[in-house]
């Protein structure tokens, strides 16, 4: 049991998932990380020293905008006021952002459980935690690579809050692994509403009704997609409705017009289930096939996707996340600023006025 006191408290939280017989309202209303510590004591705010390897504030660092930079504007604007305050901001948005995530995620996965597209009776699967303080993406990423098969596929989890380099960590395992992909769910939630917007056309609606989402149609328009290999090469055919094509071929037009973007995220609350069990069909069959498939996101949803090979980042010290963010954002506003010629600390400072009074 726990209790979200804010910043001027140290609190702990460890939650159940969601789905889990044991979890309660509060685990699902919570933060729903696990492992999430901030340790504010008598309104100072306490931030763990960044790395002493962080690289020196140079042009080609700041227009580099990878984690390296981020080390190093954070050491560069360590213990300004303005720049501390930011950063707590940043974690504080950060956190909120990442609750209302995962209460969505939750309500899907619940309702998902309901309609039996996903099994109620799932053992929460059991994670690795890396802890990234102090680590470079690069070092994050050989740590993971070491404990995966020296040869063939396999597919490979990757949870965390945000903030603990989840994206960076995953591009840095496409360079160092030739047979690896990642993998979205982006394209099959934009499947399924282009099949239920067709289905709409046909049955002479005007516009798109939710309504037509109904769990006997879901299910239909879900057997109407196929995860395969054609012409040497994975991809996802919709057949049904009248329709026969290919993602690959119509990502950027058929399922790019209106009909189909301004409806995603109506479709999106009423099909997690099914594109979660559409995508660990999917993953499984790359992994036996020999690629090393990459999945970064939140635990609620990739509990379902059977693997071995589970990987949670955390952070020792949270409040290096906020640093982190607010780094990142820094960082993007100075480089404009250092292309342009201005010396790199000043632009940093510049953008650190701009950014923290945006």
């Amino acid at each position: 049991q726990v209790v979200y006191l804010g910043f001027d408290a140290a609190v702990t939280c460890t939650s159940l998932p969601p789905q889990h017989p044991g979890a309660s309202k509060v685990d699902t209303h919570l933060f729903l990380v696990k492992q999430v510590k901030m340790e504010v004591l008598c309104g100072c705010w306490k931030r763990s020293t960044i790395s002493s390897q962080a690289p020196p504030l140079s042009k080609e660092t700041i227009l580099a905008q990878d984690d390296k930079t981020s080390g190093a504007v954070i050491a560069a604007l360590t213990g300004t006021p303005e720049f501390d305050e930011l950063a707590k901001k940043e974690l504080s948005g950060i956190i909120e952002r990442d609750q209302q995530d995962a209460e969505k995620l939750a309500e899907g996965v619940a309702q998902a459980i309901k309609k039996g597209v996903l099994p109620s009776d799932l053992t929460p699967p059991t994670y690795t935690s890396i802890d990234v303080l102090g680590k470079s993406a690069d070092q994050v990423a050989e740590e993971m690579i070491e404990q995966l098969p020296k040869e063939g596929g396999c597919v490979v989890i990757l949870v965390g809050l945000s903030g603990t380099g989840k994206g960076t960590t995953v591009d840095k395992m496409k360079e160092k692994i030739s047979n690896s992909s990642t993998w979205s769910n982006g394209n099959c939630f934009r499947a399924l509403t282009l099949l239920a917007a067709t289905y709409c056309e046909q049955q002479g609606k005007e516009g798109f009704d939710p309504a037509v989402l109904t769990a006997e149609n879901l299910a239909d328009w879900s057997k109407m997609l196929h995860f395969d290999k054609y012409d040497d090469k994975f991809d996802i055919r919709i057949t049904g409705l009248g329709l026969d094509v290919k993602v690959s071929e119509v990502a950027n037009t058929l399922l790019k017009e209106p009909k189909v973007g301004k409806n995603i995220p109506t479709v999106a609350r009423e099909t997690q289930g099914e594109v979660v069990r559409f995508a660990g069909e999917a993953v499984k069959k790359m992994g036996e096939a020999g690629t090393v498939v990459l999945l970064e996101g939140r635990e609620q949803t990739l509990n379902f996707i059977p693997s071995p090979y589970r990987f949670c980042l955390t952070m020792s010290d949270t409040t290096v996340i906020g640093a982190r963010r607010a780094a990142q954002r820094i960082a993007a506003a100075a480089a404009p600023k250092v292309n342009a010629g201005q010396e790199p600390l000043d632009a940093v400072k510049a953008a650190l006025t701009e950014v923290a009074s945006a």
